[in-house]
């Protein structure tokens, strides 16, 4: 497994961008100090070091900048390019590499479109002779095969550098989100074992928790018998029944105790001292899903009220879970709505998630699976209920409702008094 903590990857290529401008413009700056006009040259560098320092945080600023540089030094607004400014065009490489980080296919598209833009008008500042600039490229190469071929050889060159780095932008992206996928899916597969060991050990305590009650009923019911047998033989046999009854009452007053120390051994959970995932992990979780490329949204609906921990993290299993169902029967690309509605009697959770570029094999339709199990277990064991289905326009909708914890906090209070 990858050991790239997730915030640094996401902050790599981010932080990249604006190291890099600052690099090509200090550079630039040195080389070019005591060439020429080095006022004009470092506004020329500033301007190339703004689109690459903008290609991954503000893209459709930063190929905006990176086509009109060329276009301003052509009608004379911007130094022109000279015998040894010209190879600051390649800037128009560094944006079309850091450009294809963007999550939007457009934004690539489009970056590569204006990477080829910016190459022709770089072709022809660097290649066509004017009044105001009659030293082009011919006269610092010392000669030339005139000027259309210039024009034609250098744009092919500046665009098919700039491509070049856009394809290897693209592959770095996709090797990232790939990797990014896998670990989100290995994080999540490690949170089903855990969540099915969770759910063994629940109906475990719960079926343990019925024999005991069973146990205890049937003890009882033989104790309340010998009791009641013993009182008719009172008037006959006086000092046996006395003897028996107080043989009774300790073995019933020693096995209550017993049951009762039994019982809140197994109630009580062992992993109380641990931190566990409340409502509030929520926005950490939709983050997580949305650097994946998912399109998610989260939503409350009214004042939000204090759960339980057990619903809390009820809640932000099945929020979880149904992320992680998106995730591989719709694809990275899909689209998620969560909703959390506290304006009822009890919280109504409404999760729906569309997409048609799943991950692995849909099954979906089935109704069939561990996550969905899970989630219904989970919604059951916090008093609730949960549904899971693939609507006719293929949107895939749970729905799932937690009663408010009064009622549980008030019948708590009531069952955990002494006996």
């Amino acid at each position: 497994m990858d050991t790239i903590p997730d915030d640094l990857r996401t902050w790599v290529p981010r932080l990249a961008a604006p190291a890099a401008a600052a690099v090509f413009v200090l550079l630039w700056t040195i080389a070019e100090a005591g060439r020429g006009d080095l006022v004009e040259n470092v506004v020329l560098f500033a301007l190339f070091g703004i689109a690459i320092g903008l290609s991954v945080w503000m893209p459709w600023t930063a190929v905006g900048v990176l086509t009109v540089v060329p276009a301003l030094q052509l009608v004379g607004w911007v130094e022109p390019p000279g015998s040894t400014t010209w190879p600051t065009y390649l800037a128009i490489a560094f944006v079309a590499f850091f450009a294809a980080f963007a999550r939007s296919i457009a934004v690539r598209l489009v970056a590569l479109a204006a990477a080829g833009l910016a190459s022709g008008l770089a072709a022809i500042a660097m290649a066509v002779p004017t009044l105001a600039r009659p030293y082009v490229w011919s006269s610092w190469v010392g000669g030339g095969q005139g000027t259309r071929t210039d024009v034609i050889t250098l744009a092919a060159s500046l665009f098919g550098a700039a491509a070049a780095a856009w394809a290897v932008g693209i592959f770095l992206s996709s090797v990232l989100r790939v990797r990014r996928i896998g670990q989100v899916l290995e994080l999540t597969e490690t949170r089903f074992h855990e969540t099915d060991f969770e759910l063994r050990l629940a109906h475990d305590r719960a079926r343990i928790s019925r024999d005991v009650h069973d146990a205890l009923a049937h003890s009882l019911a033989v104790v309340v018998s010998q009791a009641q047998g013993a009182l008719a033989l009172s008037a006959t046999r006086p000092e046996v029944v006395d003897q028996a009854l107080r043989t009774i009452a300790d073995v019933g007053r020693t096995s209550l105790v017993d049951v009762r120390h039994l019982v809140e051994r197994i109630q009580q959970d062992a992993d109380d001292t641990t931190p566990r995932e409340t409502v509030a992990d929520l926005d950490r979780l939709v983050t997580t899903m949305r650097d994946v490329g998912m399109t998610v949204t989260l939503r409350h609906l009214g004042d939000t009220t204090e759960l339980l921990p057990s619903h809390e993290l009820a809640v932000f299993r099945i929020v979880q879970e149904s992320l992680t169902n998106a995730l591989k029967h719709s694809g990275s690309s899909s689209t998620v709505d969560v909703a959390l509605d506290w304006r009822g009697p009890g919280l109504a959770l409404l999760v729906t998630s569309s997409g048609d570029d799943p991950l692995v094999a849909s099954r979906r339709d089935t109704g069939r699976g561990t996550g969905i199990a899970s989630m219904t277990e989970r919604a059951r064991l916090a008093g609730g209920w949960l549904t899971a289905e693939l609507g006719d326009d293929g949107v895939f909708v749970v729905t799932a409702f937690l009663p408010a914890p009064e009622p549980i906090r008030v019948l708590q209070s009531w069952t955990e008094q002494p006996a």
